[in-house]
């Protein structure tokens, strides 16, 4: 499956935080040390401060905006040939991020939270309504193919089970099913056989009115740069799902927060529980957006690289040593082995061979690139659009075409 979730945040200066920070642009050239001085020591997550009312209730509105790629060529692509693609959207969301469960730890140097998500739909700023159907690859036949592909019982009970229901490699479903989640037929069927088995598939299936796990943070109070910087997820320091310690580490921020007075040689570190790991971003250039300067700052193609580009991301090679190359992550083994990678949208920044193994793929930078607009004093982004393309490997789906094809056209 292709698929494009565009994330557009306007996250704002939070208020401004004090009127330390609102005069700061006009005299940083007069006092730049007094008034950095000032500013590191003002903003600390503490009960009460403007900075914390804004990292635990971001006062400007964020936006989640979805787009999708319609398969218009199904019969061809399960013939070998690759396959085509028309891109719809936006389906627009209003998101709603509070931190809640907030508990300050170890003398006011560490909080406790959880960043609870809520989607609410804009129709207003869509292209059609959450009813719009979509048609795309079947997530769950391809992972329950994939997983049961050297068990031969099995794999005669699915194929057995598919042929029966005319199910196949490419499945069409609203846009809210496919984001939030629809009953399975072959799901429904393999949970007689697994009971803990979940008949429900979607692309963020449970992740509306919830969250993604507790962190711990650093407040700031001791160093300024470390304002809400993670220090644990869900218990944790580290993950658990790549093959070196590097590509497990637990980096920077949630990315929805950075420490005050960051400069242009500076690298920002985020953590994205959405991507599975750590990445960091380097500063791009100067903007203004809505008349408040900044800083923008972005993920180099290093981040990305494959592993004789930047031999650090053969952690990300699972199992080891299956690389897949530039511009892609397999994360299949943070997403219950669903057969998914993740990219920039229409594949910015990757090997040219995912480009060309899709028709209708066209990678612009100033439409797929991820950029973080940051004030380079306040703790907000001013603006920040991060993009992430969810897919299904060309592999994959060639290995699975056969059988598909066997199923749909030899009943």
């Amino acid at each position: 499956m292709l698929l494009k979730s565009c994330c557009i945040y306007s996250i704002g200066v939070c208020s401004l935080l004090t009127l330390i920070l609102g005069i700061s642009l006009v005299l940083s050239n007069v006092f730049p040390h007094f008034i950095q001085s000032l500013v590191k020591k003002e903003v600390v997550l503490k009960n009460g401060t403007e900075a914390f009312e804004a990292w635990e209730n971001p006062p400007a509105p964020i936006y989640m905006q979805f787009y999708f790629f319609n398969v218009t060529n199904p019969l061809e692509v399960l013939d070998g040939d690759r396959p085509a693609v028309v891109e719809i959207g936006p389906y627009t969301y209003r998101e709603y991020r509070p931190m809640e469960q907030v508990d300050f730890q170890d003398n006011g140097t560490k909080v406790t939270a959880v960043n609870t998500k809520t989607y609410i739909f804009q129709r207003n700023m869509s292209r059609g309504p959450e009813s719009d159907l979509i048609r795309t690859v079947n997530i769950p036949a391809v992972t329950v193919m994939e997983r049961f592909k050297d068990h031969s019982i099995m794999a005669n009970l699915i194929s057995s089970y598919m042929k029966s229901t005319g199910e196949g490699l490419f499945t069409t479903h609203t846009v809210g099913e496919l984001l939030w989640g629809y009953e399975d037929s072959l799901l429904k069927a393999l949970k007689l056989v697994q009971p803990d088995l979940d008949d429900v598939f979607g692309l963020f299936y449970k992740n509306n009115a919830s969250n993604d796990g507790e962190y711990v943070f650093f407040t700031g109070q001791q160093n300024y740069k470390d304002f809400a910087r993670v220090d644990t997820w869900n218990g944790e320091s580290s993950l658990s799902w790549w093959t070196s310690d590097e590509c497990n580490m637990i980096n920077g921020t949630n990315g929805a927060s950075f420490h005050p007075v960051i400069t242009k040689n500076e690298t920002l570190y985020m953590f994205s529980s959405d991507l599975c790991r750590s990445l960091y971003a380097l500063y791009e250039e100067d903007v203004t957006v809505k008349g408040i300067p900044g800083y923008r700052f972005s993920p180099p193609s290093m981040v990305f690289a494959n592993v004789t580009v930047n031999p650090a991301n053969a952690g990300f090679c699972v199992p080891a040593e299956n690389c897949l190359g530039s511009g892609v992550l397999n994360v299949s083994p943070c997403k219950q082995g669903a057969p998914i990678i993740m990219s920039s949208p229409h594949f910015y920044q990757a090997d040219e061979k995912f480009v060309q193994d899709v028709f209708g793929m066209k990678p612009i930078k100033e439409q797929h690139q991820t950029v973080i607009d940051i004030n380079p004093v306040g703790i907000s982004s001013i603006f920040w659009s991060a993009l992430i393309q969810f897919g299904s490997s060309k592999q994959k789906l060639t290995q699975h075409a056969a059988v598909t094809r066997t199923l749909n056209f030899h009943s």
